[in-house]
């Protein structure tokens, strides 16, 4: 998931030369996965898990195969968005599918924290180590690389996920309050949003942490800095995992969304590069804990039958958040530099912390 929408864009502009026809078909691909990505969760919630993963994985790699095939036959350009489309809608919420076994197997336990916080440490080493592994395949080995490499873990880990029989949840045909949509859940709408501005924020900081390295005359710090703000939030998720909390889970999201502002505010001031680095190394350190909160919360508000499609709109609110945060961040950048990007991105805090301040309510509703 960390290098498909790299590995398309390095494949396009090796072989097309257009950054602009590059971006919109990896936008393409974001945005079919994020539109159909609940809906499948639902699926899976309500047909099992096994089926899915298999057909959706055929339907996946065929747009995959699809799309570099017709841009490495120099097809017109927009023979590659129904491909990047049809690859796209068929992208599998793993995630919060493995998330939904270890409700399954570790629900209402102190264990289920520490599963939760495993996943989302196990989510950030995935981004720091996926987008310079997919650079390496497709520059150092063929273009083509970039989608193809990718869709190799896809394939493995889908079939390696489907084979476990044994954790995979049950599925429901109930029409009661479980047949309906998970995300008319008040206390999930609130996570929703919530999750989007902090999206939106990440994204913003991502842009704007490479436009500071550049202003800085050093561009190759971007991703060193970059890798330190997801290290500070790997280890703060193993911290947060290795114990035990009584307090209630919408406390310790508002309480991590919080920290997770405060964080961005030493971005905004720090001048040198190496400020900057000491500054994101702190400013991760609210992410993966709020993260894994979410994971809490959607466990305890959403019922049973849904809990995929509930941790997959969370999942999605943050896709479209970033989504939305990249393609502003660069306005802000170009009008003011990078200090207004992050500017941006501390503003997108705080509507995070003030949307659970004022649905604090609905997050304390336990699912009946």
């Amino acid at each position: 998931m960390s290098m498909r929408g790299i590995g398309c864009v390095l494949m396009l502009v090796a072989l097309t030369g257009s950054y602009g026809l590059a971006g919109a078909v990896a936008a393409t691909l974001t945005l079919s996965q994020a539109s159909t990505s609940p809906w499948l969760a639902r699926l899976a919630d309500r047909h099992g898990q096994r089926r899915l993963l298999v057909l959706a994985l055929a339907v996946h790699s065929s747009g995959t195969l699809l799309l570099v095939l017709a841009a490495q036959a120099g097809a017109p350009a927009w023979t590659l968005f129904p491909a990047a489309g049809l690859a796209g809608a068929a992208v599998l919420p793993v995630g919060s599918l493995v998330r939904a076994r270890w409700a399954g197997l570790v629900g209402g336990t102190s264990a289920l924290g520490t599963a939760f916080a495993l996943e989302s440490v196990l989510d950030e080493a995935v981004f720091v180590v996926g987008p310079v592994l997919v650079t390496a395949l497709a520059v150092g080995v063929a273009p083509a690389a970039g989608l193809l490499g990718p869709l190799v873990f896809v394939v493995v880990g889908s079939l390696y996920l489907a084979i476990q029989e044994n954790t995979e949840p049950g599925p429901s045909q109930d029409s009661g309050p479980a047949g309906r949509l998970a995300v008319l859940s008040p206390g999930l709408v609130v996570l929703i949003l919530s999750c989007a501005a902090m999206g939106f924020s990440l994204s913003v900081i991502d842009v704007g942490m490479v436009a500071f390295a550049r202003e800085r005359g050093s561009a190759g710090a971007a991703g060193p800095l970059l890798a330190l703000f997801a290290t500070g939030s790997m280890l703060a998720g193993l911290a947060y995992g290795a114990r035990e909390w009584r307090t209630p889970p919408d406390l310790r999201f508002l309480v991590c969304t919080a920290a997770f502002c405060a964080g961005t505010v030493p971005i905004l001031l720090a001048d040198g590069l190496v400020a900057m680095a000491l500054s994101v190394a702190v400013a991760g350190v609210g992410i993966a804990p709020a993260l894994i909160a979410s994971s809490t919360l959607v466990e305890e508000l959403v019922p049973r039958p849904a809990l995929t499609e509930g941790l997959t709109w969370v999942v999605t609110a943050l896709i479209v958040g970033a989504a939305a945060g990249g393609a502003l961040s660069g306005v802000a950048v170009d009008l003011a530099g990078s200090r207004a990007a992050f500017a941006v991105a501390f503003a997108a805090g705080m509507i995070s912390v003030l949307i659970v301040v004022i649905g604090r309510e609905p997050l304390r509703r336990k699912r009946p």
